[in-house]
């Protein structure tokens, strides 16, 4: 019976490529705090979203995987990023202290593919912004000028749409979309709030229709993204001043857990409708850029881990490391946990 319900979603989700925000992921930056700049992200997803820690060190040559004027370039800055194999970097940190987070947009129009333009496939877009650059200002400012295009392809059986938020040391943010084929640059200490559809500006225009936020409108209760944004946004305004680490991480951990989705029964006919569904929170992070620490807990563990990226060798003679997070019990600091690992494949058009 299980085989059957697995197949029968299959061939759903390839009914829906466009249509469903699955990927229902949230992001939320403290950057008011007064002691220390923390954001933190949900990963949302139908299924099993197995990613993993890898060091990943500068100087290395890469391509954009698109063939006709595909970008190449050589890595500036080494990165700690949760990754999964197949699809690439998800979440990271550079050397830099730049962070940067991957989020589901189904509404994303990356265009239609020009040969006379360079591109990259979605799969390294996020991977080649820690690559290259050291701040959000550095990261608007090169988006702000449509460098390249973007490819994308099928993730899961959907076709892959997503859109970036960073944030650095500094309290500084940025969010990229890609509408009507060029990129659209949020750029705003102010923008510390994301999820998914509909698109950013709109999302700021719903936020001021609720209390808080200029409006008359309750708070929403639903695990739709439009609700998401509004209950991060207001739960993040009302934290308390953080006096040390340990509070403006377990605080940004309570929103994050306020708008993560519980473990639910997939609604197949929601599925088939193109309607959203029940996607629940398999991993959420919170990185410290203030203090270097990046904290991962698995909705299917009671542990949560964390690595100090400033103690990390970044060298290009360090070579690939990579903390196996899948039925592992660590817990706690594991900075010292790295063993050297492969290379992974990333998602790539077809």
């Amino acid at each position: 019976m299980r085989m059957l319900i697995q197949k029968f979603m299959a061939v759903l989700l390839g009914f829906t490529m466009v249509a469903t925000s699955v990927l229902a992921c949230s992001r939320a930056l403290w950057n008011t705090n007064g002691h220390a700049v923390t954001v933190g992200r949900n990963m949302d997803w139908i299924n099993n979203m197995p990613a993993d820690f890898f060091v990943i060190p500068r100087g290395i040559e890469r391509d954009g995987l698109v063939g006709t004027n595909s970008v190449k370039w050589k890595s500036k800055y080494g990165q700690l990023a949760l990754v999964r194999e197949g699809a690439g970097v998800m979440d990271g940190v550079n050397e830099k202290g730049l962070a940067g987070h991957m989020l589901w947009l189904g509404t994303s129009d990356y265009g239609a593919r020009d040969l006379t333009r360079p591109a990259m496939s979605l799969g390294v877009w996020l991977q080649y912004c820690l690559d290259n650059f050291g701040s959000v200002a550095e990261v608007a400012a090169a988006f702000e000028k449509d460098p390249f295009q973007i490819v994308t392809t099928k993730f899961d059986g959907m076709k892959a749409s997503t859109h970036l938020a960073f944030e650095d040391s500094t309290g500084d943010s940025v969010i990229i979309e890609y509408q009507d084929g060029k990129p659209k640059v949020y750029h705003s200490r102010k923008h510390t709030v994301m999820t998914n559809d509909p698109v950013y500006s709109k999302q700021l225009e719903k936020l001021a229709n609720y209390k808080g936020f200029g409006g008359n409108d309750p708070l929403p209760g639903s695990n739709a993204a439009a609700d998401r944004f509004v209950r991060a946004a207001y739960y993040l305004q009302g934290l308390p001043k953080a006096s040390n680490n340990r509070e403006s991480v377990a605080y940004v951990f309570s929103v994050m857990r306020n708008v993560s989705q519980p473990f639910a029964e997939v609604d197949l006919k929601a599925i088939a409708s193109g309607d959203p569904h029940n996607s629940p929170t398999r991993w959420r992070t919170v990185i410290d850029l203030t203090n270097g620490n990046f904290y991962y807990e698995s909705t299917l563990s009671p542990n949560i881990i964390w690595v100090n990226f400033k103690e990390l060798d970044f060298s290009t003679t360090s070579g690939l490391r990579k903390i196996d997070l899948q039925g592992n019990n660590l817990i706690g600091d594991s900075t010292k946990a790295f063993k050297p690992a492969k290379v992974f494949s990333v998602l790539k058009p077809e």
